[in-house]
């Protein structure tokens, strides 16, 4: 195979796999009602004038399915990432005891489940969107190697085939991701 068009089908792959990579982390922070260390992976924290990741100053944990539990390595702490999270606008009310701050997880109801089914897969179509992007771009750059005599007919078409192939291989990993959690958002 040429080596452009290796380099092509390396970089391809490459953004198909970073919009899978961006689903699932999207698709994280979708409450489905059971409590996950990476709803509040994203909060911020002041560490000492410095905004910080809630990962990187506590510990946390989920004891039970509706619980999220988050033990401060330093207890002066407390109060900053209690106010983090309050302002963070996820939704959630901690509680904290002095030495844990603790998230109790609310089932949602019907109607927050369909809206959220609905937030899966507008995720979902995004990430369909980059993988398709990829393709024509991918399409676009073996045209130009084809008019440039880089490449003969006959390589240009295998490629476009390679790229089909990888196209329809993450579209259906991202349609079995949004099945997944639409499964996980639904079930009480």
């Amino acid at each position: 195979m040429n080596e452009e068009i290796q380099m092509l089908m390396d970089d391809t792959t490459e953004r198909m796999e970073h919009a899978l990579t961006h689903l699932d982390h999207e698709l994280a922070h979708i409450r489905a009602g059971k409590a996950s260390p990476r709803m509040i992976e994203g909060v911020l924290v002041d560490y000492y004038g410095s905004m910080t990741p809630l990962p990187q100053v506590a510990n946390i944990s989920t004891p039970d399915a509706r619980t999220i539990a988050i033990q401060p390595w330093e207890k002066k702490m407390i109060h900053t990432i209690e106010r983090a999270i309050i302002n963070s606008n996820l939704g959630f009310n901690p509680e904290n005891n002095g030495e844990i701050i603790r998230i109790n997880v609310p089932i949602p109801t019907e109607e927050r489940r369909r809206n959220l089914v609905k937030d899966a897969h507008k995720e979902s179509e995004t990430a369909k969107v980059s993988v398709r992007s990829a393709r024509k771009d991918g399409n676009d750059f073996l045209k130009k190697l084809l008019k440039g005599k880089e490449i003969s007919e006959d390589e240009e078409k295998i490629a476009v085939d390679e790229i089909q192939e990888l196209t329809d291989s993450y579209t259906k990993k991202i349609e079995a991701m949004l099945l997944a959690k639409e499964k996980e958002i639904l079930t009480i």
